[in-house]
């Protein structure tokens, strides 16, 4: 190595060891999550989990400390799935260094859901820079144990509907409470039950189209050319109109949801450039139940075993993310959420529950799947939920409305009750 190479070399690791500690310094203890152990006991400590990943202003660095790879994926570029052989984890954090395309990324990623992580970046010319953020992992630890062990009786009621409809319906459920009320925990039966996605598979399409508007990528007065060979039949109102015509991203995205126009949602995948960037979105979330693996009525795909897949505890992981706006920033997630309390195929969660209960959700719907999932937006009592099914749709239908009852009941009345 050159003389001139050696001094850079070392000016680079001197650079490193300041930013390092200056995370040193950010990551100072923090309040540690109250056990209600009583006076004098000492605080439980949530436990680690292998995959992770770090939310910070227009980007994720996403961890798998078992199998020592990360990911960098953000406004300004994504390295893929990059193995760190290096990767050290102990007590509870993973810490490495990786060097992609000239670029340095140096992290420290406690493995802890709402721990706070840092990632120094320094590129191969220019100033470094450090991104300090919260953890996100699956599920997300509850912020007041004692608050969450209220939601636990929960559990057990899904399961006696999952059970009752395994013969005919299996079924999962997932549900996070996003108020505080219930501690914000989650609660799963069947949480990796992973069914053909159908149309539940479009939010991940929104949040990725979502996330460059945050990224001042695009926007979404932004037009698209859709032809009639783009046009498909199923749900939707675009196959009722006239092409070829320009329409907007913003009218695509709306029309995917409140309508679960299949239409929209493959012009939107060829418009972010086919499955690999939404797979690439599910991958630096560490969601690995999820994927998109052909368009909405591709039949000859899904005949060749192309299939669209999810789980409820993938699902709650999303919507979590968006709702604390850890993947989008505040306005598109308000715009997210928004597009789904206008959806209009309501006959699963809100012909379950009475009339009036605000919810923000979206369906899926296959001859052998019937799902529907998003936010029951009840003040002072939100939450997530995902309820998933394979078997016919019919009775699949009947089940997800059992659960969707079955958790606003617990909410409601018995779940109300302190203890």
């Amino acid at each position: 190595m050159r003389k001139a190479d050696n001094k850079h070399s070392s000016s680079r690791r001197r650079a490193v060891r300041v930013l390092l500690l200056v995370l040193a310094l950010a990551l100072a203890p923090q309040p540690a999550v109250a056990d209600g152990g009583g006076p004098g006991s000492a605080p439980a400590r949530p436990p680690a989990s292998d995959l992770a990943w770090l939310a910070f202003a227009g980007g994720v660095f996403s961890v798998d400390a078992a199998a020592r790879t990360v990911r960098y994926r953000a406004c300004d570029g994504d390295t893929g799935r990059v193995a760190d052989p290096g990767m050290r984890v102990r007590d509870g954090v993973a810490r490495g260094r990786v060097t992609v395309a000239g670029t340095t990324y140096a992290y420290d990623i406690p493995l802890t859901g709402r721990s706070r992580g840092f990632l120094a970046v320094f590129p191969p010319t220019g100033r470094p820079d450090g991104h300090l953020g919260t953890v996100v992992t699956d599920p997300m630890p509850p912020t007041d144990p004692v608050a969450g062990r209220r939601l636990l009786p929960l559990t057990g009621q899904l399961a006696a509907i999952v059970d009752d409809a395994a013969a005919t319906n299996p079924a999962g459920v997932t549900v996070r409470d996003l108020s505080g009320r219930y501690g914000d925990q989650q609660i799963a039966v069947n949480g990796t039950f992973r069914p053909k996605a159908a149309s539940v598979i479009k939010l991940w399409i929104l949040v990725e189209l979502l996330r460059r508007v945050d990224c001042g990528q695009v926007s979404l007065g932004d037009g698209v050319l859709v032809t009639p060979a783009d046009v498909v039949d199923g749900t939707g109102e675009l196959q009722h109109e006239t092409f070829p015509q320009v329409v907007t991203l913003h009218r695509l995205a709306e029309y995917m949801i409140i309508y679960s126009d299949n239409t929209a949602a493959n012009v939107l995948i060829d418009y972010l450039g086919g499955f690999a960037p939404v797979n690439a979105l599910i991958d630096s979330m560490n969601q690995r139940e999820t994927i998109l693996a052909r368009k909405m009525l591709d039949t000859e795909a899904a005949r060749r075993g192309e299939e669209n897949y999810t789980s409820p505890d993938d699902v709650v992981s999303l919507l979590g993310a968006v709702w604390d706006a850890d993947i989008l920033a505040p306005p598109t997630r308000d715009l997210m959420i928004n597009f789904m309390r206008r959806q209009t195929l309501n006959n699963k969660i809100p012909a379950a529950l009475p009339p009036g209960v605000p919810v923000a959700h979206k369906t899926g719907d296959l001859p052998d799947a019937s799902h529907d999932v998003g936010y029951y937006l009840i003040p002072g009592t939100e939450v997530a939920v995902a309820f998933l099914t394979g078997g016919p749709i019919a009775t699949g239908d009947e089940v997800v409305r059992r659960l969707a009852r079955t958790v606003y009941d617990y909410l409601t009345t018995s779940g109300a009750v302190e203890g």
